[in-house]
Formats: structure tokens, sequence, C-alpha cells
């Protein structure tokens, strides 16, 4: 009897895992996260305008270089900030004896991809990216799930 009630509470218990462990998590629709998105931008004076993707962008400077395609590499710098104002993530200009790195732009979040190719070469923008566009319902390293993101993006380089 030991052994049966034993045996039931492993494999209980191998179902709760289980079942935990597949559990998919549930992006939010990029609608749903406007209102925070909007209260976010009147916080910081940024007037937005609203991109049909549902990212919300204001050029800063359109910059007078070329303008980068999904297929263009790219070297920026950038500030990540939540909506609760924490920096998760920046790439400040370094110092004269170094090279901004440079990354493939179509190996970036979506809403970088939607939202850089708006400026040019020395143009900088601010992006409000709601988490479908970004890093989704799992989120990344310090970055919750299903979390609406800010970036004050320059564009330095294209090649």
């Amino acid at each position: 009897m030991i052994r049966i009630l034993s045996a039931f509470a492993i494999c209980a218990l191998l179902l709760t895992v289980n079942s935990a462990c597949n559990k998919e998590c549930s992006p939010k629709p990029v609608s749903a996260e406007a209102s925070a998105m909007t209260a976010y931008a009147q916080s910081i004076g940024m007037t937005p305008t609203a991109h049909s993707s549902g990212i919300f962008y204001e050029i800063l400077e359109p910059g007078t270089g070329a303008t980068p395609s999904v297929l263009s590499e790219i070297s920026i710098t950038y500030v990540g900030k939540l909506l609760n104002g924490e920096i998760f993530d920046q790439m400040s200009t370094p110092n004269n004896t170094m090279e901004n790195p440079r990354w493939p732009l179509s190996g970036l979040i979506e809403g970088w991809k939607i939202g850089i190719p708006l400026i040019k070469v020395g143009g900088k923008i601010r992006l409000l990216i709601p988490s479908a566009l970004a890093y989704g319902c799992e989120g990344r390293g310090s970055i919750p799930g299903n979390s609406p993101l800010f970036f004050e993006v320059s564009l330095v380089e294209i090649r």
C-alpha cells in the first residue's frame, strides 16, 4: 500500500512539474499597452507619433546621412528604460580609440527594425515599443516579460 501511495505521489509531482514547465506565456496585445505607453510619454514630455505597428516614436533629429534598411549593419548609441524609469541597458559613444559596435538591423528587436529606419545617419529618435515588438512575454535578462520599453537611439553609422 505504501508503494502505491509513493508511486502516486511521485506521479502527481511529475505531472505538476511537467505542466508548469510546459505552460506557454501569453504575449499582451499591442493595444493593451497603449495607455501605459501614452502615460509614460506624457510623464517625460514626449510628443509621440503612433506608428501603425503600435510603436510610438518622436524624431528628435532626422539626420542627414543615409537611411538604413533591415539589411543594413548599423552602429548606434542608445539608452533603454523600463516604463518605471529604470535603465536596463545603454551604449554610449566610446572614446576616440574605440569603434562603435555594429549590428545587423535584421537581428534586432522588431520595434527597432521599424523605428530606426525612420531616421538617417546622425539622427536621434525616441521609441516606445510594446512588449510584443520587443522581448514579448518571456522577457530577457533584467527585462520582465510583457514589458513595453523606451529607447532613445542615435544612428551613428550604416554599413
